[in-house]
């Protein structure tokens, strides 16, 4: 295949100089049409020891081990024993209202941000989901979409229970195995034994390599080439049975995300047509992963630090037809009161102020583990998009929706994938 042969050469030239432009330490980048797959990879694995990143290193995939899961789930939905419309407590009994379809596409509407470490043993998983109890409910299941670590290690928990057998044993017989994933690792133990990337925050090796066990389902832990997400990528372009899983959901909000949710996937109505994927995200580690149906085409990009958006960026735009950046609609008028207050989640507060010439602006400040992930605070002022949606000034933020309505006309939530809720503590507007 031509096509792939001439982007395998740009990515081999392009590679080094787009690390060097944007900081990033290493990254490794595979891209595959059918059996055929090229791959490149530069830069190095750590700063501190100056090992070599090549394209047999692993990088942690973060969040994209989430369709890894959906797709432990979805194989038990073909072997009829789980049901999408089931009630979670058909499985585990005492759990709050929530169906195993509203876990798979973010809909369940509970805090999903819950990050507590419960141990390394096995039971690790069935310690974190009876904490959950304790966690708000933010809106109604089915409601509105938003973004749920939580509810990924509620699967995990299931899957564990329905095969009888831990989580990462559930990975590794029903998709590392029959894959070939040969370079795919559970956890640090397996990690170690290949050439293992180490995230980097601040230009520095993080002290850290990963998070809990305990949010594995969710993406704490899972290593691997990108050559294995590939892999995993095929198994999803050749499964009818997994297809369900490519089957709209839920709408997103217009954040810049991609159009809808499907059972684990990121669904992007592009000028190209329909692509899937997911992105990922650790301790100064980052992964994306898209796959074209209607050219048979996936690419995964790994990187370990820096700034990786641009570079992933371009690459993706090396291979796909993406869309340009939004940008400002003067013809939009900015409802200021709907706006103004003060937003919180387990992961960050937000702040919407007017100032005298009636320019919005949103203050930033991480908490709990994005502040813990190096996330820093920022300020940035807010001007007109698209409805309800607003665009910061600043780069490297995407749009803000204000969804909701708190009954005195204010919006109840800021949406930037998780619903961040209005806080009592400002009457401000």
């Amino acid at each position: 295949m031509s096509e792939l042969h001439d982007i395998g050469s740009w990515l081999r030239e392009r590679l080094p100089g787009l690390l060097a432009e944007h900081g990033v330490p290493g990254a490794a980048v595979a891209v595959g049409a059918g059996t055929e797959v090229v791959e490149a990879a530069a830069g190095v694995l750590s700063t501190a020891t100056g090992v070599e990143a090549t394209v047999d290193s692993v990088f942690q995939i973060g969040s994209i081990t989430k369709v890894l899961t959906a797709t432990l789930v979805m194989q038990l939905v073909g072997e009829g024993r789980v049901a999408l419309d089931a009630p979670v407590r058909t499985y585990l009994p005492g759990f709050r209202e929530a169906t195993v379809r509203q876990l798979l596409c973010h809909t369940s509407g509970f805090e999903g941000d819950v990050f507590t470490d419960t141990g390394k043993g096995d039971d690790c998983l069935a310690a974190y989901v009876d904490l959950l109890a304790e966690v708000p409910q933010l809106f109604e299941p089915g409601a509105m979409f938003s973004y749920n670590n939580a509810g990924y290690c509620v699967l995990g928990r299931i899957v564990e229970l329905v095969r009888g057998k831990p989580f990462d044993a559930c990975m590794r017989d029903h998709l590392f195995t029959p894959l070939g994933m040969t370079h795919a690792a559970n956890d640090p133990y397996e990690a170690i034994v290949h050439r293992a990337a180490v995230g980097h925050i601040g230009g520095k090796p993080s002290a850290v390599w990963a998070m809990a066990r305990s949010n594995a389902p969710a993406g704490s832990m899972l290593a691997m080439t990108p050559r294995d997400l590939l892999a995993f990528a095929r198994m999803h372009l050749a499964d009818d049975a997994l297809r369900a899983m490519l089957q709209p959901q839920v709408v997103l909000p217009d954040i810049g995300w991609g159009t809808a949710w499907g059972l684990g996937w990121e669904l992007y109505d592009l000028p190209g047509g329909l692509v899937f994927g997911h992105d990922g995200n650790t301790i100064g580690q980052s992964a994306v992963l898209r796959v074209v149906p209607g050219r048979g085409l996936a690419v995964a990009v790994l990187t370990n630090g820096g700034d990786p958006k641009p570079l992933r960026e371009e690459i993706l735009g090396r291979v796909l037809e993406l869309p340009g950046e939004p940008v400002p609609d003067p013809a939009v008028r900015l409802n200021a009161r709907r706006c103004v207050g003060t937003y919180l989640s387990s992961t960050g507060e937000t702040t919407v102020d007017e100032d005298e010439q009636g320019r919005l602006w949103l203050d930033h400040v991480p908490l709990g583990v994005t502040a813990e992930l190096g996330d820093e605070s920022y300020r940035t002022e807010l001007v007109a998009w698209r409805g309800d949606s607003l665009l910061p000034v600043e780069s490297g933020h995407g749009p803000v929706a204000f969804l909701g309505d708190d009954g005195e006309g204010r919006a109840r939530y800021l949406h930037t994938g998780r619903a961040d809720v209005r806080s009592s503590r400002r009457t401000q507007g």
